[in-house]
């Protein structure tokens, strides 16, 4: 029991990301911040401009909607600190211990004005700052929040000008991919119904028809992050439609994933050497091969590079069985009603 929660606590203490931030948005974060510190400098007249040169960075996300938010969020966060720390400047000076209270003051505002976690640390940092670096006057305040709305202003601007990032093909990736997961689960599941198994097989079957829970939240997690990045996007009306469609799949496919996995906990739960024997078994295993061919169908998907994919639907037939033997017709009657539900959702797909 020790050991994972000693690769628990080894795992949060690296600060490695599993993938790099792309280099787009590196170059984009270095140019926000020298446009944000050049620009502020020769407007606002005064000490470096780091609020500026500090709201760009942080502006600069991976959408434009992020992007508009965290600034929305950052200039919020600078006002109130500033306004805090120098109504306490004022009363108190520039006494350290007035800082501290500052951040004390700050969180305890945006506690009582319920604001988002973000605009809370934004404005007990901005209090810091602007009784650790300055005197805190009415326009040493003003001349900060300038600073900070001239940054996130240059911020929004640099990610807007220099390719606005499109995430809908990397959604369309993830969403083939969980058409490919359905079409080969629904075929292992009609292989298994075809031939004998063994207590590895249904282990190894049970398992891989569970992953394709994991692969349909990383589709809904990638449509989400597509349409996000289509928020505020000058090149959203090329891309609003595909992303409308692949929203409407995995809607129609969710309860097929539930279904799929459902069969195959059935088979897994009710399985017999016998059960290959079973007319009504093979009958379901036919069903079982169509509705993978029309999985593919719907989705668009080749079957691979020996088959194609017929452009009419497969499971078009209504399933005729024999009554099944007595020891069969628990697991029989539970695969029926999984495979009517799958019929519906192809047959609503192809409407």
């Amino acid at each position: 029991m020790r050991i994972p929660a000693l690769r628990t606590v080894r795992d949060s203490m690296t600060v490695r990301a599993p993938r790099r931030v792309p280099l787009l948005q590196v170059g984009k974060s270095a140019i926000a911040i020298v446009a944000a510190w050049l620009v502020a400098g020769w407007l606002v007249q005064g000490p470096p401009p780091i609020f500026a040169a500090i709201a760009a960075l942080l502006v600069v996300q991976p959408s434009i909607n992020q992007s508009f938010t965290r600034a929305v969020e950052r200039s919020v966060g600078v006002i109130v600190g500033v306004v805090i720390a120098a109504l306490l400047g004022l009363a108190f000076g520039s006494q350290p211990w007035v800082a501290l209270l500052s951040a004390g003051v700050a969180l305890l505002v945006a506690w009582a004005a319920r604001i988002s976690a973000g605009a809370t640390n934004q404005i007990a940092i901005s209090a810091l700052l602007v009784l650790a670096l300055g005197t805190a006057t009415p326009n040493y305040a003003l001349d900060r929040v300038l600073e900070t709305l001239i940054g996130a202003a240059i911020g929004i601007i640099v990610n807007a000008a220099l390719v606005p990032p499109v995430l809908v093909p990397a959604a369309r990736g993830k969403v083939d991919v969980l058409g490919r997961e359905l079409a080969a689960a629904l075929e292992r599941l009609a292989d298994a119904l075809e031939t004998p198994q063994t207590a590895a097989s249904l282990e190894g079957l049970l398992l891989e028809a569970r992953l394709l829970r994991p692969v349909r939240d990383a589709a809904a997690d990638a449509l989400r992050d597509g349409a996000d990045s289509l928020a505020l996007n000058p090149r959203n009306n090329r891309h609003r439609a595909d992303l409308a469609q692949m929203g409407a799949l995995l809607d129609r496919f969710t309860p097929v994933v539930t279904q799929t996995v459902g069969m195959t906990r059935a088979v897994y739960d009710g399985y017999e050497s016998s059960i290959v024997d079973e007319p009504a078994v093979r009958a379901i295993a036919e069903q079982l091969h169509r509705a993978a061919h029309d999985v593919r169908l719907a989705f668009a998907l080749d079957a691979g590079p020996e088959e194609s994919v017929d452009e009419e639907p497969a499971l078009t037939r209504p399933l005729q069985i024999q009554t099944p033997s007595p020891l069969h017709w628990v697991l029989v009657g539970s695969l029926l009603m999984d495979l009517h539900r799958v019929h519906e959702t192809l047959r609503e797909a192809d409407d």
